[in-house]
């Protein structure tokens, strides 16, 4: 297949099985949040050992594991990931998938705003107003809600966050995902002791197939994060970002349709209010993206004009 399909195909299944995410788990009740949350992790990790037993890069865990700087940002990634994954499973158990997807769609704009904040770059004029339509977005949905749409600002911040240190980092998605729960592994197996000595414990208590389940959390997070790190190295960045609209849109129709999660006129005009600045994010990156090809062409041209002469005469 061709390199560049075959990213397209990669970005395509991890942006769809993100999306149906919320299927899985509401499935996994009666199990708690932070029980969920344990189980991922603990899985996760067993999942990671095979894999990179498998492509066989256990040299450059041992690496990692001697660079101190890198390890505590791997930890605070962990912390991150985990409030992430923690608040998401309860929005879900909690019914509250629309309010979740409307973190993901709000995420590419609070990325902007950590690049402005931290990283101090300088925006253009339309990303400043797609900013600006964010947040009036933001406004109206508080109003709606009769308070801050929490949820979905924790997992906007958190994902944000997350990716901001994971940038930082520069490290492999295998090595990065098997670390991370590395570190959150200790304080997820005592919290699952202390569930199983409490006669709390939802795994090998209420079937066969829901401790199955349980246990298939840790697949079903490794598996769309390879995927998606494999896509990133074929697909070019514009294309990734289009298709990480799907997870959210996906997770809407199933908080709606599937749930019935309700959605008022008001609540649905913050949402459109979202999409639009989205939309013109999107065409501002587009174009831009295109503006700087046409002048690399035109400089590779202009380089390349010399030679040609010198070689008429």
């Amino acid at each position: 297949m061709d390199p560049l399909r075959r990213g397209y195909l990669s970005a395509l299944t991890a942006n769809v099985l993100w999306g149906v995410f919320p299927l899985y788990f509401h499935a996994l009740r009666p199990a708690g949040a932070v029980e969920v949350l344990a189980h991922r992790v603990v899985w996760s990790l067993l999942s990671m050992v095979l894999v990179l037993m498998v492509i066989r890069r256990w040299r450059s865990v041992r690496d990692l594991l001697r660079q101190r700087k890198r390890m505590a940002g791997l930890a605070a990634a962990a912390v991150l990931i985990a409030v992430n994954w923690g608040v998401y499973i309860f929005a879900v158990n909690t019914d509250r998938v629309v309010e979740a997807s409307l973190g993901y769609f709000i995420n590419p704009l609070f990325v902007i705003l950590l690049g402005v904040l931290i990283l101090r770059e300088r925006l253009r004029t339309l990303q400043w107003v797609a900013l600006g339509i964010g947040a009036v977005a933001v406004v109206i949905l508080s109003v709606d809600y009769g308070r801050l749409p929490w949820i979905a600002l924790t997992l906007a911040a958190s994902f944000g966050c997350y990716g901001l240190v994971k940038k930082r980092l520069g490290l492999p998605a295998a090595e990065g995902l098997f670390l991370e729960s590395g570190v959150l592994m200790l304080p997820a197996l005592l919290y699952l002791l202390w569930l199983t000595t409490n006669h709390q414990s939802t795994f090998g208590t209420v079937s066969a197939w829901h401790s199955v389940m349980l246990a298939g959390s840790g697949v079903l997070t490794a598996v769309p994060l390879l995927l998606f790190a494999e896509a990133a190295n074929r697909v070019p960045l514009s294309g990734l970002g289009i298709l990480q609209y799907l997870t959210p849109t996906l997770q809407l129709i199933i908080g709606v349709a599937v749930f019935s999660e309700p959605l008022p006129p008001v609540r649905l005009a913050g949402f459109v209010i979202v999409w639009c600045a989205l939309a013109l994010f999107s065409w501002d990156a587009f174009r831009t993206a295109r503006r700087n090809r046409a002048d690399r062409s035109r400089a590779a041209s202009t380089a390349n004009e010399p030679a040609a002469v010198g070689a008429t005469e």
